[in-house]
């Protein structure tokens, strides 16, 4: 991270923008505080379209694969009763 006053952003401006073009941020301050910050502008998506696709996929079959047993399926009062049985 680079910091300049407004007078040498103004003179240097061709070679500030340099550097966020290579990834680096570069701040822009008046009488010592900051008030630009010039940051590179992402040219790739993080995730593309197709792996969302495959991580949705991958998670259909992840929750086809832990759908509950017909025990824990079965509604609350029958669970509830069962665990005062096994209690008692």
């Amino acid at each position: 991270m680079q910091s300049v006053g407004i007078y040498e952003a103004k003179s240097r401006f061709s070679a500030l923008i340099e550097l966020v073009e290579q990834g680096e941020e570069v701040r822009i301050t008046r009488h010592g505080k900051e008030v630009v910050r010039l940051l590179p502008v992402r040219r790739r998506p993080v995730i593309t379209d197709e792996q969302i696709a495959r991580e949705l996929g991958q998670m259909d079959a992840l929750h086809a694969s832990i759908r509950p047993a017909a025990e824990v399926a079965a509604a609350p009062d029958t669970l509830r009763r069962k665990g005062r049985a096994a209690a008692a």
